[in-house]
């Protein structure tokens, strides 16, 4: 498995202003904590966060933190964000034992699914369930967990004890009885629109009795004639 490297150091100031201080530099400040040593506050360049945040393994790799040239192997675990701007504004890493387990959320990727029997068909596809909260040994951490669709046909529906996990992987909450296997993806017959003849003849039945009481009010509440008086009046 490939690794993301993190480069950080190690930050001096801790505190809502210092961390505006840091943000307004061009800074992300962040924490690395777990494997039962202190926390230690780290900044890190937010130019080069944004990159890597923008692919979908970084969320679910063993990470390197580089901080102040001494490596450490981390996940990350939390990331805030500003609600009006989207920008990052802090980011929380994990320290990561080879011989722990780890609990993270791996994304699930639908494979086949355009090829299925259901999909040519004309079903809807529906994804419930986009990710899966498992635990695992750091070495076993897989990028993604794969729902294979090939045979899917109208109707169907894949619950959660369906997929497959790989080797050393488990859901971290068991599946005890049906109730919490919850379905993951299904494939249902789209929706018609009714275009009966009842609802058509309603419709112009309803507009020829409109078009008769439009011609009634015009009869009764017509415009009177505004006569040679009013016009001289307008003319002066």
């Amino acid at each position: 498995m490939s690794e993301f490297e993190v480069t950080a150091e190690t930050r001096a100031e801790t505190g809502k202003g210092a961390s505006r201080r840091y943000r307004k530099a061009g800074k992300v400040p962040g924490v690395l904590y777990g494997a039962e040593k202190d926390p230690t506050p780290i900044l890190m360049n937010e130019s080069v966060v944004n990159k890597q945040l923008q692919y979908e393994a970084f969320f679910s790799h063993i990470l390197n933190i580089k901080v102040d040239g001494n490596d450490t192997q981390a996940v990350i675990k939390a990331l805030q964000r500003d609600p009006a701007t989207s920008r990052v504004t802090h980011l929380d890493f994990l320290r990561v034992s080879s011989t722990h387990e780890i609990q993270m959320n791996v994304p699930l990727h639908f494979v086949n699914e355009d090829h299925c029997p259901g999909k040519r068909a004309g079903g809807v596809v529906s994804h419930l369930v986009v990710d899966f909260e498992i635990s695992c040994l750091p070495k076993d951490l897989p990028e993604y967990i794969e729902v294979d669709m090939t045979n899917m046909k109208i109707g169907d529906v894949i619950h959660m004890s369906e997929i497959r996990l790989p080797e050393g992987v488990r859901l971290s909450t068991a599946i005890e009885d049906a109730a919490h296997d919850h379905p993951v993806v299904t494939l249902q017959e789209p929706q018609k629109l009714d275009l009966g003849e009842e609802p058509l003849a309603e419709e112009a039945e309803a507009l020829e009795l409109a078009a008769g009481e439009e011609g009634e009010a015009e009869g009764e509440g017509a415009e009177p004639d505004r006569g040679e008086d009013e016009g001289e009046k307008e003319a002066s």
